[in-house]
C-alpha cells in the first residue's frame, strides 16, 4: 500500500532525510518514531505531496508521488498536530463541506458522511458554529472529519495529539483505532513511546534523517531484550539534539 524508496531531502546545506526506505502493508498502522527534528514531519509532507524530495520516491496505493500527485491526494487523509488549517469564519460543517467539495463529492454523499462523522466524533453541539473560537480539541476533531470526509484508504498523522488534553487525546486514539478496524493504511508519527506502543504493531525509528530500525514492536523488544523506550534510546544514542 505504501512503499517509500530511498527518499532524500536537502534544505540548502541541511540533509533532512538520507536514503529513507520502508513499507506499510494494507490495513496496518506504522509508528514513525523519532525525536523532534528527526525527519518525521519531512517524511510525511513528502508522502502527502506537500514537499518534493531531492531524491527517491514513494508509491501510495499504486500512485507515484512524483508522477501522479493528484491521484495520491485523492487516496490520502492528512492530520498534522501543529496546524488545523480551518477557516475561522466558517462553521465546522462548512469547513468539512468545502473540503468534501474539493474531492468531488456529491451533496447527498457529503451530508451522509458528515452526519456519520458528527456522530462518531461527538461534534453535535458545535457542528454549526464558527470555528474561530473553538478549543484546540474541538478544532482537532473538525480537522479529523475534514481529513477523512472523502473516506480515503491511507491516513497520514503527524503528532496529532500534540498539545491536546486527555479527553481529546482519547478521541484521537479512538479514531486511529477505527481506521485500523476499517482496514485503512496509517502512518502515525510520534515521539511518545506509550502512544506508539498503544496504537501500532510495527514501527520505523528515524534519527537525524536516517531509518535506524524497523519491525514489529514485540519482535524488536525480543531482539534487543529491552522495552521500547530503552531500545529507542539505545538506537538513537541517547541524543537530545534536535
Amino acid at each position: 500500500m505504501i512503499q517509500v524508496k530511498r527518499l532524500t531531502k536537502h534544505f540548502k546545506e541541511i540533509e533532512a532525510l538520507k536514503d529513507v526506505s520502508f513499507n506499510v502493508p494494507r490495513g496496518e498502522v506504522l509508528g514513525l518514531l523519532g525525536e523532534n527534528g528527526a525527519g518525521k514531519t519531512t517524511t510525511l509532507r513528502i508522502l502527502a505531496t506537500m514537499l518534493k524530495p531531492t531524491g527517491g520516491t514513494a508509491i501510495l496505493n499504486g500512485n507515484d508521488i512524483l508522477k501522479n500527485q493528484q491521484a495520491v491526494r485523492k487516496e490520502i487523509g492528512i492530520l498534522f498536530g501543529s496546524e488545523t488549517g480551518l477557516y475561522d469564519r466558517l462553521t465546522a460543517r462548512e469547513n468539512i463541506t468545502y473540503y468534501a467539495g474539493l474531492n468531488d463529492m456529491g451533496k447527498d454523499k457529503i451530508k451522509e458522511r458528515i452526519d456519520y462523522l458528527v456522530d462518531i466524533l461527538d461534534m453535535g453541539e458545535y457542528i454549526d458554529r464558527r470555528t474561530g473560537k473553538f478549543s484546540k480539541g474541538m478544532k482537532q476533531k473538525v480537522a479529523i472529519a475534514r481529513s477523512i470526509v472523502h473516506n480515503p484508504p491511507i491516513m497520514l498523522f503527524d503528532e496529532p495529539t500534540a498539545g491536546l488534553d486527555i479527553t481529546a487525546v482519547r478521541t484521537i486514539h479512538g479514531f486511529i483505532g477505527e481506521c485500523r478496524e476499517e482496514g485503512k493504511t496509517v502512518v502515525f508519527s510520534s515521539h511518545s513511546m506509550a502512544e506508539v506502543e498503544k496504537l501500532c504493531e510495527r514501527i520505523a525509528i528515524i534519527h537525524k534523517g536516517v531509518i535506524v530500525e524497523t519491525g514489529l514492536i514485540e519482535s524488536l523488544k525480543t531482539k534487543y531484550n529491552k522495552n521500547l523506550e530503552d531500545l529507542f534510546v539505545e538506537l538513537v544514542g541517547g541524543s537530545n539534539e534536535h
